[in-house]
């Protein structure tokens, strides 16, 4: 198991940052290396974000010394996302088969969580968010088919989308974990336009389904100090309270949104007009 740390940026230090210190801080890459977990630790809400991909066998997931406890959801709850090939979650006995876009709510207080691929040949890519909690809830799988839906935006806009929410307080009871999925449709680059910020929570975005040439150019900072960073397929950016966050693409993509902090509120965000954005 690898583990990175990041600290908080205030605004104010962020106005000054070249492109490789703003990528240093806040975009997240290279989650996925064979038979390994590879996880970063924001000290924002102490959000984790990370991958596993087993290939040879299962992975367990082990608690680093950042972490701070015997294991690692002693105080901790976690989301994962098999964005790849057919793949297994077995937590403290019980076995889930996850498919592609499939999503497992894994609660506090679990001790044993191992991941495994059905299919080494096309491994499992299991996407991980967790932050910390207060209680203890189920741990249950939500297929993409269970998951509430919301469809968004126009074609007019270029933002025409569905969002499926999945570890959500309409279908999985959690501590603060919110997470889901948005997809474009077809010839629409744009998400979450207008932009916006909520500075009750963090949010990590990680994009994927982009072919290798495809870039997203992800836009972040302050509404009148907005900055970008241009990512690849299969990688997060951290993005602070105080951060608008949205992207278009070269190309169609899918994201996965997660959030932690003072509520579990999808629609509390305070809306910046485009007019205003410099």
């Amino acid at each position: 198991m690898k583990i990175s740390v990041r600290h908080p940026s205030h605004p104010d230090a962020v106005r000054g940052y070249d492109t490789a210190t703003l990528r240093d801080h806040f975009l997240v890459s290279s989650m996925f290396q064979p038979d390994d977990i590879v996880l970063t630790y924001s000290h924002i809400e102490r959000f984790v974000v990370g991958g596993a991909m087993p290939v040879a066998g299962p992975l367990k997931l082990e608690a680093p010394k950042e972490i701070g406890s015997p294991n690692f959801l002693d105080r901790r709850e976690l989301g994962a996302v098999n964005v790849g090939g057919p793949g297994r979650v077995t937590v403290d006995g019980a076995v889930y088969d996850l498919d592609t876009r499939d999503c497992l709510y894994v609660a506090m207080g679990s001790e044993d969580v191992r991941f495994e691929s059905l299919d080494r040949r096309n491994p499992a890519k299991f996407y991980l968010n967790s932050t910390p909690a207060h209680a203890r809830f189920e741990t249950m799988k939500i297929s993409i088919a269970q998951a509430k839906q919301r469809h968004l935006g126009d074609p007019s806009t270029s933002n025409e989308r569905t969002i499926f929410q999945m570890i959500h307080p309409d279908v999985c009871k959690t501590a603060q974990l919110v997470l889901g999925m948005t997809m474009l449709k077809p010839n629409n680059m744009w998400n979450s336009m207008p932009c916006h910020t909520h500075d009750r929570r963090n949010e990590v975005y990680f994009y994927f389904d982009l072919p290798e040439s495809a870039r997203v150019f992800h836009f972040m900072g302050e509404p009148t100090e907005t900055r970008h960073i241009v990512m690849a397929n299969e990688e997060a950016v951290i993005s602070p309270p105080w951060s608008i966050h949205c992207g278009v693409g070269t190309h169609n993509y899918t994201f996965i949104w997660a959030m932690g902090g003072d509520n579990q509120a999808f629609d509390d965000m305070d809306q910046i007009p485009l007019a205003t954005m410099r």
